[in-house]
């Protein structure tokens, strides 16, 4: 099967999806953007190919009559039990390279009692490790990272306490490695994990019972579908540093204008709140992209100001939300600056004005920025599309319509769910087009 790859690496994150020949999504994935790009495209690819593998699993099994009733709930046990597959083999990877540390290091008198404890925390981690893939379990994160990050350091509290050695030394361990093991993306064979995690689904389904040799049969046949990546398209506030040649790349301005067509094709106007930039885009019926403006070098109002400001709470950046939407008094911020913002804020605490009414004032604040730029842009039109990781956030998604309505009147407005993928859609459409065009044989005559 062919496939067509686009990858966005953004500031905070790098998002990649697979298109199939058809323009359907096979898969979509998103990884922590790092310092090393190389190494974010790769895991955000992979990410989006084990996606496409489900996508074909759903597709695959969704006839096969043992499955009629549940395979909504077979299909996420599948997954959970891949997803834990990996947790597992990244933890050995953390533990055996925490180990290696010692080699010459500055532990190396305490390594007998540093040692013990480190074998202590991972077997903790490893012991907790299924639950925190079971059913409805909650997960701040998905990345490996923030995961195993929140338990180590937990554990690794209790373990050196117990033990009298300084805390210290265990968390410093953990910091050498971690980057690392985030820059050396899960190894082994794809279909192997595969395997073992329908094999552990497979022994937990009752409902299965004798009908589990025709699932896997077919199991296997959508396994063995070659996914030939035919061309790919790299874009994004990194783009420049992708590992491939200028002939990959395209516009973040233009990916975020086909893709925004893609998912609504009578999207017009287009708002981008990214990590690091905002993007106001005008596009014609066919996603083309007839004006645009941005925010300048400042990254005053994205989602780097979000995490600041997450920062200075002491909160974590999903619940700058959801706290912001309980309030009925919004504060009047004075600037958006990233500078000032810490400063303004502590003296508003201080003034005693209430959390929610600040967080409140600064959505607006940031919203107020954008509609700013949009406006220089050519204003908004029917129909509005927001994407961006910051379109998740409900309380700038509430000020958003609150100030369209207020500047434009009854606008559609759309926000899906999978938004932050916009710019890496219009780029894997970008891939599609390319070889349609024939223009890759052209090149490689």
């Amino acid at each position: 099967m062919k496939t067509y790859v686009g990858i966005d690496l953004g500031s905070t994150t790098t998002k990649a999806v697979v298109l199939d020949d058809n323009c359907n999504v096979l898969g979509r994935g998103i990884t922590n953007s790092r310092s090393n790009y190389g190494t974010a495209a790769r895991v955000a690819s992979e990410e989006a190919r084990i996606d496409g593998r489900f996508t074909l699993f759903r597709r695959a099994l969704a006839g096969t009559p043992e499955l009629r009733d549940h395979l909504a709930e077979f299909l996420s046990a599948l997954e959970r039990a891949f997803r834990l597959e990996q947790f597992v083999e990244q933890l050995d990877d953390l533990e055996q390279t925490c180990e290696s540390q010692f080699k010459g290091g500055r532990f190396a008198n305490l390594e007998g009692s540093v040692r013990a404890g480190l074998t202590e925390v991972f077997k903790r981690l490893k012991a907790e490790a299924a639950s925190l893939y079971a059913p409805g379990a909650k997960r701040k994160s998905d990345f490996f990272r923030d995961i195993a990050g929140s338990r180590y350091h937990a554990h690794a509290e209790v373990v050196a306490r117990d033990a009298g050695m300084p805390y210290e030394l265990l968390l410093n361990l953990y910091d050498k490695s971690i980057i690392e093991v985030e820059n050396r993306p899960p190894g082994g064979d794809l279909g192997e994990k595969f395997r073992r995690a329908l094999a552990r689904v497979l022994a937990a389904d009752a409902a299965i019972g004798g009908g589990a040799v025709n699932v896997q049969q077919t199991f296997e046949d959508a396994l063995a579908i070659d996914l030939e990546e035919s061309y790919l398209v790299g874009t994004g506030y990194g783009r420049v540093t992708l590992p491939f040649s200028k002939e990959h790349i395209r516009s973040e301005i233009l990916c975020h204008g086909l893709g925004a067509h893609m998912m609504y094709p009578q999207t017009r106007t287009v708002l981008d709140i990214g990590g690091q930039d905002t993007k106001g885009i005008q596009v014609d019926g066919s996603g083309i992209v007839t004006n645009f403006q941005m925010n300048d070098r400042c990254a005053a109002g994205c989602g780097r100001y979000l995490g600041y400001i997450a920062d200075e709470m002491n909160m974590g950046l999903h619940e700058l939300g959801p706290l912001a939407m309980k309030s009925d008094k919004p504060a009047r911020i004075n600037s958006t600056c990233t500078v000032f913002a810490g400063a303004e804020l502590r003296d508003r605490l201080s003034l005693g004005e209430k959390r929610e009414d600040i967080l409140a004032g600064l959505h607006r604040a940031i919203i107020l920025r954008a509609i700013s730029i949009i406006s220089r842009s050519g204003g908004v039109t029917d129909e509005f599309t927001f994407t961006g990781g910051v379109a998740k956030n409900e309380a700038a998604v509430r000020e958003l319509r609150k100030l369209i309505k207020e500047n434009y009147g009854e606008v559609t407005i759309n926000i899906n769910p999978d938004s932050i993928y916009t710019g890496a859609l219009g780029a894997a459409e970008f891939a599609r087009r390319v070889c349609e065009s024939g223009a890759v044989a052209e090149a490689n005559a």
